[in-house]
Formats: structure tokens, C-alpha cells, sequence
């Protein structure tokens, strides 16, 4: 422990942060921009009806049209700023708020790379990624250092090979392993793609997919880690994650994570990185060179140069929330019951259909239509995961009771196909969801089976 303690302490050049901040504040103003071209503020923040909500951020709630894009652009401002440098701290609190309140303010567009962007965002706050290279140096000169301590490279470092690694962790299951499920079901929808769409659906195909990405998984930080294999290792994650993002549509993170992983590399790297930048600062990075020589460096607080206790529990905290799901019985891709947040990334395929009925103590019966309260996609996404049935039997029970329903009771009838299996009942069908409560404790009336 005193070891790893002395290693956190060591100094060394500033350079990594630099081009980490740089690359993580260009990679989301072209995320942002991106969900702003495509009408995905409006569409996934302005036109539901009905939110679903984390348990515990019940109070997250919408804002109304002018808000919501308000607080978008200062979110999309503050990417700026990290570029920059300018205002930094302001810049990453900014970001990791509103960042964050948006991937709050609906359960359905949950991912695991806005979860993995929040966190780094948090980290972020407390890192001297501006103390060069930024527009705060150029007007507060004693900001300047030339080095930091390891520990301020290393959580970045370590948040990223938790991904990776627990990824991998998640995909030593028979149906990924011995299955190819559910990439089997996924490259089987590729036939059309000329040439290559013969060799996609080929039953092999996808039992070589899941083993390499298995094993690719839980070597990468390893092999990133290491001086001899870094270069190698780094190849491998752009061709993984080039391929990933051409087979399957999962947005901006194969982006992210092939611009995220560069932090494992040396700091001469970093300084080429840095210097492809110089086109951002034209109009004030001349005046910054003009005044380097002339800059003293200014020594880091006591705070920077050993680990802050939070950053310890945030450590201890990253390596165990992903494992609560080993507290719940039954198979956690079917239950659901502590999948979020654990980093199990592209390991299931699920679909479902989920019919309610509310009935109330003088015998009224009704079945509800999900799409009058529910977009598209946020019926889907509920139909299979049962903490999200539960919210809305909640809301249907309240909004029935507004109806002049007595007493309202909520069933619902959930048929959830997972991996290519038969569709099966979810959720207990005698069971009043209106009656249950939500929470972390494992709930019951999700129904089992031995073969899953």
C-alpha cells in the first residue's frame, strides 16, 4: 500500500492532462452538436409526455422548451471552455451538472458511455487540466506548472480500464461465450451489406467476434499500461472500435473511446497531441509564446501533491457499485436488478410487449394505451426492464385515480424475449404494481427461471 501510495506521488509532465482535457471537450461539443442536429434535445427532453426517473433523482424534472435549450447551450458553451481552458473550473462544474441532468431527467436513453462522460467530467473538476496550454494561464501566469502528481494521470487511467475490464468481466457468460449471443442476432441483421455481409452472418463469425472482444476486453488496460505492448495495444482499440461503430449504431462512443485511451500513452505523445491544437488558440497562443520564457512556474498545493480522500472513496466506490447485481438471485441480464452503471456493455438483446389494466374497487376495468403517455422509444425500452414497468404502474395508478377510478389497481401482462430465446412473462401478472415499492431492494414479483 505505502508503494502504491509513493507511486500516486511522483512527478510527472502536465502534457497528458493537457490533451486529455483538450480531446475530451472537442469529443462532446461534436456529440452535443451532433444531438442538436438531429432533434434529439427536443425529441428526448421536450416532447414526452412522462419521464422516467432514477430511483433517488425523483426531484430531476423538465424544465419546459426555453430551458431545456438554454441550459443546452450553456452545456454546449461550457465544452468550449475545457477546450480552451477558459473559466475551467466553472467550465467542468458546468458540464458535469447539466451533463448529468440530462442523463437524469430520462431512464430510456440510459448508455454507458454518457455514464462513463459523467464521471470523467466529475474527475475533472479537481484536476489541474488547466494549469497550461489554456486561456486561464495566459491571463494568470502564475497558474503555469510543468508537472503534476501521478495520481491526477492515473484516475484517468484507471476509470478507463475499469470499463474495459469489467466489460470483459460481463461478457464471461455461457450465452455470450458459448452462444455468440447476442451478436449472432446482430450480425444476422448485415446481409445486405455487399461482400462483406456473407462473412458477418456465418455462424463462426460471431463466435470469433465474442471471444476476441472478451479477451480484448480484459487485456486492453494491461497491454495499455505496458511501455513494449502500448502501440499494438492502441491499434487493437482503433480497429475495435472503428469496427464497432461500422456494424452497430452506437453513436459517439467508439470516438470517445479511441480518443479517451491516448491518456495511457507517454508524455511525448501528449506534446504532439497538444501541438496539432495550436490552430484553436491562432488568435491568443501567439501572445502565450510570446510570454512563455518569461513565465515561473508556480508549485502545486498541498491538495494536488497526495490523493484527496474523495478521490479515494470514489476509487473504492467505482470498484465495488458494479458489482451490487452479485447481491440479487436470478441472471442479472433478465432481472435487471443492478445492470445499470456496471459497465455490461453490448451483452444482451431484449424485446418485450407490456399490456396494463387498471382496475378499481367498484369493478371498473380499463387497458391502457402506453403510446397516449409514452414515446416510441421509451415504450420499448420500458417493456423489458422492470423497475421501469413498476414507475409507470405508478403513475398510471395515479393518473386513473384523477379519472375518477376508486382505490386503482395496475397489472400488467409483460412477455420479454432475451438472447434469442422464447418470449417468457417478466412480471408477475397477480401482482398489483400500483402496491409496490420501489427501491434497491430485489423485488419479488419479477418472475425467475432456472434456465436463465
Amino acid at each position: 500500500m505505502q508503494k502504491l501510495i509513493a507511486k500516486t506521488r511522483e512527478m510527472r509532465n502536465i502534457a497528458p492532462l493537457i490533451s486529455f482535457r483538450l480531446l475530451f471537450g472537442l469529443v462532446m461539443f461534436l456529440a452535443l452538436t451532433r444531438n442538436v442536429l438531429l432533434g434529439f434535445v427536443h425529441k428526448f427532453y421536450v416532447a414526452p409526455v412522462y419521464y422516467f426517473k432514477y430511483f433517488g433523482f425523483e426531484w430531476v424534472q423538465p424544465l419546459g422548451e426555453v430551458w431545456t435549450y438554454l441550459f443546452y447551450a450553456v452545456l454546449l458553451l461550457s465544452t468550449i471552455g475545457i477546450i480552451l481552458g477558459a473559466f475551467y473550473r466553472i467550465a467542468t462544474v458546468l458540464f458535469f451538472l447539466l451533463f448529468s441532468y440530462f442523463e437524469l431527467l430520462d431512464q430510456t436513453h440510459y448508455l454507458n458511455h454518457y455514464y462513463l462522460v459523467s464521471l470523467l467530467s466529475f474527475l475533472l473538476i479537481f484536476l489541474p487540466a488547466n494549469r497550461a496550454f489554456s486561456i486561464d494561464v495566459l491571463f494568470k501566469p502564475h497558474l503555469k506548472i510543468e508537472s503534476v502528481p501521478a495520481w491526477t494521470i492515473l484516475i484517468l487511467q484507471f476509470q478507463l480500464a475499469l470499463v474495459y475490464f469489467y466489460a470483459g468481466l460481463a461478457k464471461i457468460h455461457p450465452d455470450w461465450l458459448f452462444q455468440a449471443q447476442p451478436l449472432k442476432i446482430w450480425l444476422g441483421r448485415l446481409n445486405d451489406i455487399p461482400i462483406m455481409g456473407y462473412v458477418l452472418v456465418l455462424p463462426m463469425t460471431a463466435y470469433i467476434f465474442s471471444w476476441f472482444a472478451t479477451i480484448y476486453d480484459l487485456t486492453i488496460p494491461f497491454l495499455l499500461w505496458n511501455k513494449k505492448s502500448r502501440l499494438l495495444a492502441y491499434l487493437a482499440v482503433i480497429i475495435f472500435h472503428v469496427l464497432s461503430g461500422l456494424l452497430f449504431n452506437i453513436g459517439i462512443f467508439p470516438i470517445a473511446m479511441i480518443a479517451f485511451s491516448l491518456i495511457f500513452f507517454s508524455e511525448f505523445w501528449h506534446k504532439k497531441i497538444i501541438s496539432t491544437f495550436d490552430l484553436i488558440f491562432i488568435l491568443t497562443y501567439s501572445k502565450l509564446k510570446q510570454r512563455k520564457d518569461n513565465l515561473e512556474t508556480s508549485p502545486l498545493k498541498l491538495g494536488y501533491n497526495k490523493v484527496p480522500w474523495f478521490i479515494w472513496i470514489f476509487v473504492f466506490w467505482q470498484l465495488l457499485f458494479p458489482l451490487r447485481h452479485l447481491l440479487y438471485p436470478g441472471n442479472v441480464l433478465w432481472t435487471e436488478e443492478g445492470f445499470r452503471f456496471s459497465w455490461k456493455v453490448m451483452v444482451v438483446e431484449k424485446t418485450g410487449s407490456a399490456v396494463f389494466r387498471v382496475i378499481d374497487s367498484r369493478g371498473r376495468e380499463s387497458e391502457v394505451n402506453n403510446r397516449i403517455y409514452l414515446t416510441e422509444k421509451q415504450e420499448v425500452f420500458m417493456s423489458y426492464q422492470p423497475d421501469m414497468l413498476l414507475q409507470f404502474a405508478h403513475f398510471l395508478a395515479k393518473t386513473y385515480r384523477e379519472k375518477g377510478f376508486v382505490n386503482p389497481k395496475v397489472y400488467v401482462d409483460c412477455f420479454v424475449t432475451i438472447n434469442g430465446r422464447t418470449s417468457r412473462r417478466l412480471i408477475d401478472p397477480n401482482v398489483d404494481l400500483a402496491a409496490e415499492k420501489a427501491g434497491i431492494h430485489h423485488k419479488s414479483w419479477i418472475l425467475q427461471y432456472e434456465d436463465l
